[in-house]
């Protein structure tokens, strides 16, 4: 294992509650993230260090850009439209109205276009986490569940591994998936996280197919190799790491995002730039991320 030398640079210091969902919209130039807690939508953009947040009416766990424009949403009432200009949210799908306490937490699209988001208990106390499909036209799948928070999602570059954060049980499960399909089987684990280094939480994937682990409450980030060893460690100046993605028009800067929800005054104190938007540099790059079809 390497321990890098890498040094996250604070780009934002937004105190986000629940900072989330960083996904790079390379049409745009445009670095999306979400404030889960704090019901904000951010825009970072680098090429003249742009920022813009809009207020959205309900919690967004995780934003994908469309391929006809504007973004698709994971939110606390199922699937939805979001117009990032506006942070006007259009529900198209909630596949989990039965369940009050349950609110949608990470989500990606797959190879093809399709968006794959978890759910969770918000108040993380039940398995009721599950991981839906939803397609171009709107059909909504369930692809697997019993989870009580599920975290990541991401895919190896040749989309026939769909890498899941079983956050509470500190496990990286490996799905092998169908990008054809968009079917997921049986699960195998990929790797386990010490109770030391905390919960494993954003997952990330590199072009040479390392998976990047965000660390809630272990201060740090993670690359595995494919073979689910240990390559190397980031370290951060803040415990709660939430997750990452590749962005910039070379794919090669890795932007961040942390936590400060649950923190109390001697923990700030600590570390007072829990909340922000972070980037690394590292000689890395990233995948394209496919833009949700529908």
């Amino acid at each position: 294992m390497t321990e890098s030398t890498a040094l996250p640079k604070p780009l934002w210091e937004a105190k986000a509650l629940l900072g989330e969902g960083p996904i790079w919209d390379g049409r745009a130039g445009i670095l999306y993230w979400v404030d889960i807690k704090g019901r904000h939508l951010h825009q970072y953009r680098p090429s003249d260090g742009d920022r813009q947040s809009r207020p959205l009416a309900v919690e967004v766990g995780a934003v994908a850009p469309r391929a006809r424009g504007g973004l698709i949403g994971a939110t606390r009432d199922g699937f939805a439209e979001i117009d990032p200009d506006t942070g006007a949210i259009t529900i198209l799908a909630d596949p989990e109205s039965g369940l009050p306490d349950n609110r949608f937490n990470d989500g990606k699209c797959d190879p093809v276009g399709r968006f794959i988001a978890g759910s969770m208990d918000d108040q993380e106390t039940s398995p009721s986490g599950s991981v839906y499909r939803l397609d171009a036209d709107h059909r909504v799948t369930r692809l697997f569940g019993g989870y009580m928070v599920c975290n990541g999602p991401a895919f190896s570059p040749d989309g026939r591994i769909l890498y899941f954060s079983n956050s509470a049980e500190r496990e990286i499960l490996a799905f092998p998936y169908d990008p054809a399909a968009g079917e997921a089987g049986p699960p195998r684990v990929f790797a386990r996280i010490p109770d030391a280094l905390g919960y494993p939480d954003g997952l990330n994937v590199d072009a040479d197919g390392g998976l990047w682990c965000a660390h809630w409450d272990g201060w740090r980030l993670t690359r595995f190799r494919p073979d689910g060893t240990v390559d190397r460690t980031i370290e951060f100046p803040v415990p709660r790491v939430t997750s990452s993605t590749f962005g910039g028009p070379g794919l090669d800067r890795l932007y961040v995002t942390t936590a400060r929800i649950g923190l109390d005054d001697e923990a700030l104190a600590r570390a007072p730039l829990s909340g922000a938007l972070f980037e690394v540099e590292t000689e890395f790059t990233g995948l394209p991320q496919a833009r949700f079809a529908g």
